[in-house]
């Protein structure tokens, strides 16, 4: 059987980590009662869904009862955005219609936030799109000035998926505050990455998802800060407080729940390691490629686990495919002969000629310095044949 590729995508995706399937196992073959029964066989699955809430607080430094669990990291940021909005629409309502909703975001949100932002401002949201810097980070100045008297939220990502660079969500959310506006951060990408304290940053509204901590795809969580109003997307009977309806996932909020509960023990050393892993992979590339790289994203201020680095003189896709060792991202399509860039990377200003050659690296735990090495020199291998 031939070697599987060395996997360097995991801010695409993360394998069930194994005490997570162990930890599931239970109630995907015994304890399949309904947390909303009375009974044994519902308090069962009542109290598993209880303690992975607890598990997924404990994480952030939220209480247990701030946590929402979805079916995923999408739905979570949906639910924040469309829910702040929809709220805030009912009370104009209530006063005639006396104000229309407003929404600050940024040109290198996922489109878990992007869309969002767009179907609201389709139905007569106002949307304020700011732009980043070369490396990705928003201006909390900016932020401060497009606020308006009716801004609603603002929602800008912790790190971002394609180029890791983190965001100053702290002060932000600082400034928001004192203007009374809800702030919304999407961790996914940062959550067990680095250490994460919903108190510290000062947001109301935080997006977890499970695949990206080693618990299965389909299910995820939203943080709401007690005492913020959010409407639901999903209505029904009282599920999750009345804030989501639908009976629970429950081996897969479990399997989150333990998911947190290795990543809360896991830190800080697990950034230590992957901060390691990511820079010994940088340091071996340019020391086969000197001249030839160059990084997207912030230097310093970005997730320990990231590197997306321009391969000059190669298409970023067509590296990829001569080099079936190693499975990875590319920051940018080519389609027709014509190479595109990624959102992000066009907003973060990368020259087209450079950014063709954009790939993401994105190492995780179960990553080894071994893998590390076979990576760097096999892309070298390849980036050497020209495209």
């Amino acid at each position: 059987m031939p070697r599987l590729p060395i996997y360097l995508d995991y801010n695409a995706t993360t394998p069930i980590d194994p005490a997570v399937r162990s930890a599931m196992q239970p109630f995907l073959d015994e304890h399949f009662g309904n947390p909303s029964s009375t009974h044994a066989y519902g308090r069962t699955a009542h109290d598993a869904v209880e303690q992975a809430r607890a598990h997924a607080a404990s994480l952030i430094h939220a209480q247990a009862s701030e946590i929402v669990f979805t079916g995923g990291g999408s739905e979570a940021s949906n639910h924040a955005i469309k829910g702040a909005v929809f709220a805030r629409l009912k009370s104009i309502f209530a006063r005639l219609w006396s104000r229309s909703a407003h929404i600050i975001t940024t040109a290198i949100e996922h489109p878990a936030t992007r869309k969002p932002c767009e179907f609201l401002e389709r139905i007569g949201v106002s949307v304020t799109v700011l732009p980043v810097d070369g490396t990705g980070r928003v201006d909390p100045d900016s932020v401060r000035r497009a606020v308006r008297k009716n801004t609603v939220l603002i929602s800008i990502m912790h790190s971002n998926n394609e180029v890791g660079t983190l965001q100053p969500i702290a002060e932000i959310a600082a400034q928001a505050r004192e203007r009374g506006v809800l702030m919304h951060t999407d961790a996914a990408q940062s959550v067990g990455k680095v250490a994460i304290d919903v108190n510290s940053l000062g947001v109301d509204l935080l997006t977890i998802a499970g695949h990206k901590l080693y618990a299965p795809k389909g299910v995820g969580a939203l943080y709401v800060r007690r005492g913020v109003e959010i409407e639901p997307l999903i209505h029904g009977a009282g599920h999750e407080g009345g804030r989501r309806a639908g009976t629970e996932n429950v081996p897969y909020v479990v399997g989150l729940g333990a998911a947190c509960t290795i990543a809360e023990r896991s830190l800080p050393g697990a950034t230590d390691v992957l901060t390691k892993l990511r820079d010994r992979l940088e340091q071996r590339l340019r020391e086969l490629l000197p001249d030839r790289l160059s990084l997207n994203g912030h230097p310093t201020m970005r997730l320990p686990n990231t590197l997306n680095v321009n391969f000059r003189g190669c298409i970023g896709a067509e590296l990829l495919a001569r080099v079936p060792e190693v499975a990875a991202s590319t920051g940018s399509a080519c389609h027709e002969g014509t190479v595109h860039l990624s959102p992000v990377l066009c907003a973060m200003g990368v020259p087209p000629e450079t950014g063709r050659g954009a790939v993401r690296l994105s190492v995780g735990r179960i990553t080894t310095e071994s893998d590390v090495d076979l990576a760097a020199e096999a892309l070298a291998r390849g980036a050497g044949k020209s495209d």
